[in-house]
């Protein structure tokens, strides 16, 4: 067995490494591109109301991310193996700081994520089927702490989320293929917005005086940079697929740089075309601001137009994600710290078979149980301070492992990483200040993996000693 987190990719030889450049940038695209670029801006504005100020926030949120990017890059092509965090937390620190991100990730941190994704998927599916919306209860019972329900929504949210199970078994590079596809789609009907404000252009934003009309400039940026750095969110997630990428010391750091920098200009794209259609009075407090948005440039058919695409890019954002949330699983069971069947490679699709039905299984299961939301609520400020370490975790190794081969050095060390780390730990001061329970209660959460930890590492000191 090799050790959780060794630089020796064995567990990975029996995979396929089939994802190319171009496929493994359309993955960081697709992981991060979902709902929230169509969502966001009318509630930002709310708080900010200055079109220069709310374009600046785009950017510097690409900014920051590029920084997370550049840090994952050289990790990424250090350990070029399933497993992303999994696999640095434990290089850097120890095994068990690895097991507890995967511990949190396979049970709500990740796997929470597709099952939100896929609730999103399913409320804007039921603008075009009304009846099939989470708000359609088909079962209802009485259970010991009160009433549970089950809508046709959730039901329709499971099944995308098998649906896009049973694609990746068959093979990663079907996976794969389908990801690529539904990210170009969704990216051009996202871009589409900011064509029809070129050839519309209804409003003249006033950019000359970005701080007029905002009273607090700093603290209202800062609020909106916590929204705006959620819509950045997943962009680490093609390190977890690592295993499966052609040439991972070239392909996976630039794959993360040219994603990074494409959802930034997609971003701010999208921004411009909802300055463009609306004044600032118009989108405070807009939620469906890219709705709103293609409604006043071509009418009502804008609310069917930009629904499809909310529904495409939900969808095709969870079939970017079933990939590298399966290969977490996988690369802790090859390290004999979960299940030792979620290690198992399908002899004929060389996909990690168990391991996507596992994890795909409990997403679609956290979509009926309808408290997968508060779950989540719970580990995000975990999943933060995870991403925090990893920050941490370059300039631990370029101390403890100088001589580590490292086929990309990250530009602008040590001012990058650390500027990622700062900027991370923002975040996180801000979730514990705003959720502090939900915070508390989340840390508790990781902490009951320590027994599963010592659990599987017994199993796997054990087996070893019996060979």
């Amino acid at each position: 067995m090799s050790t959780a987190g060794s630089a020796d990719v064995a567990p990975d030889a029996r995979l396929v490494r089939a994802i190319g450049l171009g496929g493994a940038t359309l993955l960081v695209i697709g992981n991060v591109l979902g709902s929230a670029i169509f969502l966001t801006t009318g509630i930002m504005a709310q708080h900010m109301p200055s079109a220069a100020m709310l374009l600046m926030a785009w950017v510097a949120g690409g900014l920051l991310t590029l920084t997370g990017a550049l840090t994952c890059a050289e990790l990424g092509a250090m350990y070029p193996r399933s497993g992303g965090w999994y696999v640095y937390l434990s290089e850097a620190f120890s095994p068990v700081w690895g097991f507890l991100f995967g511990w949190a990730g396979l049970l709500v941190m990740i796997t929470g994520s597709v099952a939100a994704v896929a609730v999103g998927f399913a409320e804007y599916f039921s603008y075009f089927f009304p009846s099939l919306s989470t708000t359609s209860t088909i079962l209802s019972f009485q259970v010991p702490w009160g009433q549970f329900s089950i809508s046709a929504g959730q039901v329709v949210a499971a099944l995308s989320i098998l649906l896009l199970g049973i694609v990746n078994y068959f093979g990663v590079s079907m996976g794969n293929a389908v990801q690529a596809v539904l990210t170009v789609i969704k990216v051009a009907l996202l871009l589409a917005v900011p064509l029809l404000a070129l050839v519309y252009h209804p409003v003249r934003p006033e950019f000359a005086q970005p701080f007029s009309g905002v009273s607090q400039p700093a603290i209202s940026f800062g609020v909106a940079m916590i929204a705006v750095l959620w819509a950045y969110s997943g962009w680490d997630y093609l390190s977890f697929a690592a295993g499966e990428v052609k040439n991972p010391a070239r392909n996976l750091p630039l794959a993360l740089m040219l994603g990074t920098m494409a959802l930034t200009i997609s971003y701010l794209a999208a921004n411009l075309g909802y300055l463009y259609s609306l004044s600032i009075d118009e989108m405070q407090g807009v939620l469906r601001i890219a709705e709103r948005s293609v409604t006043v440039m071509i009418g009502a058919g804008g609310a069917a137009l930009v629904s499809a695409g909310v529904m495409i890019s939900t969808f095709g954002c969870n079939a970017s994600g079933i990939i590298p949330t399966s290969r977490v699983c996988y690369a802790m069971a090859a390290d004999g710290l979960f299940f030792k069947a979620a290690a198992a490679v399908h002899p004929k699709y060389r996909t990690p078979h168990v391991a996507i039905a596992l994890t795909c299984g409990w997403a679609a299961f956290l979509t009926l149980t309808g408290t997968y939301e508060q779950l989540y609520t719970y580990v995000v400020f975990t999943g933060l301070l995870f991403n925090v370490a990893g920050g941490v975790a370059i300039f631990r190794l370029r101390r403890l492992k100088p001589e580590q081969p490292r086929p990309y050095r990250t530009w602008g060390y040590p001012a990058v990483p650390a500027l990622f780390v700062l900027s991370t730990s923002v975040l996180v001061v801000n979730t514990l200040a705003e959720r502090p329970v939900e915070s508390i209660l989340g840390l508790g959460l990781v902490a009951l993996g320590l027994p599963a930890y010592w659990y599987w590492r017994r199993g796997s000191s054990q087996g070893q000693a019996s060979e």
